[in-house]
């Protein structure tokens, strides 16, 4: 599953875009670098039913922003992606390729 394709279900399980749960996270402190990922996960799955692997994608994106790894884009591998931004203003807005 690609990076945006995690924070495309994550949208569909919340009701919220990546970019409102971003401004939460933050709203709480935990782009500090002294919170670490598993408390961002105990928060992800206490208040919005989120698993590990969707939990991380949203850590990646609290902590390091919308950037990914080039290696992933156009890549045959799990996590390929169509570009190295991922969206974060909600699939309705989504600009299509």
């Amino acid at each position: 599953m690609s990076f945006q394709a995690y924070l495309d279900a994550i949208e569909d399980k919340t009701g919220l875009t990546p970019r409102q749960l971003v401004d939460i996270a933050e709203a709480k402190g935990f782009k500090d670098p002294a919170f670490k990922a598993g408390t961002i996960l105990e928060w992800l799955k206490a208040d919005y039913g989120l698993g590990r692997g969707h939990g991380m994608a949203l850590v990646h994106v609290i902590k390091k922003g919308p950037k990914i790894d080039s290696k992933h884009v156009g890549s045959d591998g799990t996590h390929r992606d169509e570009s190295d931004t991922l969206w974060l203003d909600g699939k309705a807005s989504k600009p299509t390729p």
